[in-house]
């Protein structure tokens, strides 16, 4: 095998885990048996990076690069551009180490993010509507000052503290053979991927790694297709933690190298797997840090043997945590939305929130309306927002409601 970027040494990787260690939690490794039972093998981990200090393994990195500085390079201060889990590393580890850090975030960052990257006692420039413009004044503040710029994962030690998860995942347990990894620009997946195979490699074993990117956001399946990396145009997506355009050069190569299978997800699934993590492992997760679990739940992933994923960070904003629950309760058809057209006479509420309750089913919001223009006018149109059970408890309401004599839409579908 071909390598134009030199992978880290099984001993780098140690020797970053000893160092990341002296500021670091070793992060609890729980098991879902619901997951395992979902994918068919005998066990499911989850890598809680989540509750992690700083709330994301992005400390681990940063941490890394910061401590391979020379006394003159501290001196000048250390600078990142981020909307959030590195943003706060780099801050973390710098006054760890007494380094002055500027981090540059987006104008529109989530207010959480903000205030704990400046808690950390960083100096933060809000610049650009986008990440572009954030990045280029990052980067202009860099000529100006001769602070260092700390990448987010396109750098060798920024890789060997990321990989140093893996290395505390097959400490704790050794038989894992599937490792699942969100990807964004690749240093967490490439760090773990080079650090378990060579793992794997001492013990004569092997160690399947399957990246995830979000489907609106996900550059590595055409990169890998081109055979180098490629920018490619990025849609909306609540997993703004992996949300890049352009894979890192060292990361692609290690990737390209070392990582089996990458795969996509939609925010749909994303949604689905947050809810699911609240209510059966009890772990806040956010989309970014949940799209490992996420590919599980799709059913796609082909694997057997113990598997594993990481949960990459926990800072999701409580509004957007509100927002992802109920659309995560949509998705799994947790949530119906019936569209019930009524004749315009007195009973008809009544009549069929009676119908709804003997289906057991729970009516959480109701819009009635008589002033749409498609409507006749001796019509009416009841949207109910119903509490199911799932796809089928959902359907046996709508045809109740049939079965009534009233014409019923279920969500969009006529």
């Amino acid at each position: 095998m071909t390598h134009t970027t030199t992978p880290p040494t099984l001993a780098e990787f140690g020797h970053a885990l000893e160092v990341v260690h002296r500021v670091t939690r070793r992060t609890p490794l729980e098991s879902s048996r619901f997951l395992a039972e979902i994918l068919g093998v005998p066990r499911v981990y989850l890598k809680c990076e989540n509750l992690q200090r700083t709330g994301a393994y992005k400390l681990r990195g940063a941490y890394n690069r910061l401590t391979q500085l020379t006394a003159e390079e501290r001196a000048r201060g250390v600078v990142a551009a981020s909307a959030g889990n590195h943003a706060q590393g780099v801050a973390f580890a710098a006054r760890e180490l007494g380094i002055t850090a500027t981090i540059f975030m987006p104008l529109g960052v989530a207010l959480p993010k903000l205030q704990a990257t400046r808690n950390y006692g960083a100096n933060v420039q809000l610049v650009g509507a986008t990440f572009d413009e954030t990045n280029r004044a990052a980067q202009e503040f860099v000529r100006e000052t001769g602070a260092i710029f700390i990448p987010p994962f396109d750098d060798p030690a920024v890789i060997e503290g990321q990989g140093t998860v893996a290395l505390e995942m097959l400490d704790v347990a050794p038989e894992i053979e599937n490792l699942i990894v969100p990807i964004g620009g690749g240093g967490l997946i490439a760090g773990v991927a080079v650090a378990a195979k060579q793992w794997a490699a001492e013990r004569g074993r092997t160690i399947r790694v399957i990246g995830v990117q979000a489907e609106n956001a996900a550059p590595y399946p055409a990169s890998l297709a081109a055979g180098e990396p490629v920018t490619i145009q990025t849609k909306s997506t609540i997993a703004d933690g992996i949300a890049v355009a352009r894979p890192g050069v060292l990361n692609f190569d290690l990737v390209r190298d070392y990582v089996d299978e990458v795969v996509t997800v939609s925010d749909d699934d994303i949604a689905r797997a947050i809810v699911m993590l609240l209510e059966r492992a009890k772990l806040v997760v956010e989309p970014a840090g949940a799209a490992g679990v996420a590919a599980m739940l799709t059913g796609r992933l082909k694997v057997t043997g113990p598997t594993a994923t990481i949960l990459s960070g926990g800072n999701i904003d409580p509004l957007l945590l509100q927002r992802v629950i109920g659309h995560g309760l949509a998705a799994a058809a947790r949530y119906t939305k019936l569209r019930i057209l009524l004749p315009d006479v007195p009973g008809q509420l009544v009549r069929t929130a009676t119908i709804v309750a003997e289906q057991n089913a729970n009516v959480i919001e109701v819009i009635h309306t008589r002033h749409a223009t498609e409507l006749p006018v001796s019509e009416v149109e009841l949207e109910l927002h119903v509490e199911t059970r799932g796809i089928e408890h959902g359907e046996a309401v709508a045809q109740a409601l049939r079965d009534a004599g009233y014409v019923v839409r279920v969500g969009e579908r006529y």
